[in-house]
C-alpha cells in the first residue's frame, strides 16, 4: 500500500476486525476516519459483476468529475479487466481477502489519472460477506483533473492480500462473528417503502 489513506483505513478495520474474517457493517464508524472519509467508499454486492457504490467520499466524485452513489464499480473496464476484477472480487467477498488496485482512469481528453484502491469485505444482516469497505486514493493526477468525467478505466496492478495469511472459509463468517451488544440486538426494525431502519429507544423513550 503506497498511499496513507489506505494504510489508515486497512489498520482501522483489521483492528475492528479482530480475528474474525471481517467486521460487521454496522461496527464502522466514521468519527474514527474522519481525516480519510472523502477518499471512502462502501460498496453493495448484489451478483458476481455487481458492485454498486452505496457511498462514496466527496474527493472521489470531485476527482471523477461525476457521482458515484448507485453505480457499478466494475463499469468501465475491458472485458479482460472485467474478468480478473469478478475473480478478485470473489476472493474477498467469499474467502475474507483484502484486494489492492493501482488504475488508470481516463477521460475524454486522453489524459490519465492513478488511483490506489482498497477493497476491504463487510458482513452484513444475512451474515455474508455482502458489503465492502474501501478507498480510492489518487497516485498521479493530470492538470484537468475534474474537469471532466473519467468514464474509462484500465487495471494497472492488482494483488488479493489475506490478512491472516490464508483464505478462510465464509463459514467462519458466522463462527467467528461476535453477536451484537445487548442493546442492538434489542433494537426495532422499522420499515418504510422499501427501507429498513434499525432503531434504538434513547433516555426519553419512558418519558
Amino acid at each position: 500500500m503506497h498511499n496513507k489513506t489506505s494504510q489508515t483505513i486497512y489498520t482501522y478495520w483489521n483492528t475492528v476486525r479482530g480475528d474474525r474474517i471481517a467486521p460487521n457493517r454496522f461496527e464502522i464508524e466514521p468519527s474514527r476516519i474522519p481525516d480519510v472519509l472523502p477518499e471512502t467508499f462502501l460498496l453493495e454486492r448484489g451478483d458476481s459483476r455487481t458492485f454498486l457504490f452505496r457511498l462514496a467520499g466527496t474527493r472521489i466524485c470531485e476527482q471523477f468529475g461525476t457521482e458515484l452513489r448507485g453505480k457499478n464499480f466494475l463499469d468501465g473496464y475491458s472485458d479482460e479487466d472485467q474478468n480478473q476484477l469478478e475473480d478478485d472480487f470473489a476472493a474477498i467477498s467469499q474467502r475474507g481477502g483484502v484486494g489492492l488496485f493501482h488504475i488508470d482512469a481516463i477521460g475524454r481528453s486522453g489524459k490519465a489519472a492513478r488511483f490506489e484502491i482498497l477493497a476491504m469485505p463487510l458482513t452484513h444482516t444475512r451474515g455474508t460477506l455482502d458489503r465492502c469497505l474501501g478507498a480510492i486514493s489518487a497516485i498521479a493526477l493530470p492538470d484537468t483533473i475534474g474537469e471532466e468525467a473519467l468514464h474509462k478505466k484500465q487495471l494497472v496492478r492488482r494483488e488479493i492480500i489475506w490478512p491472516d495469511g490464508r483464505p478462510r472459509s465464509l463459514s467462519q463468517t458466522i463462527q467467528k462473528q461476535v453477536p451484537f451488544l445487548p442493546h442492538v440486538r434489542n433494537a426495532r426494525i422499522v420499515r418504510q417503502d422499501r427501507r429498513q431502519f434499525r432503531v434504538y429507544d434513547g433516555g426519553l423513550s419512558d418519558k
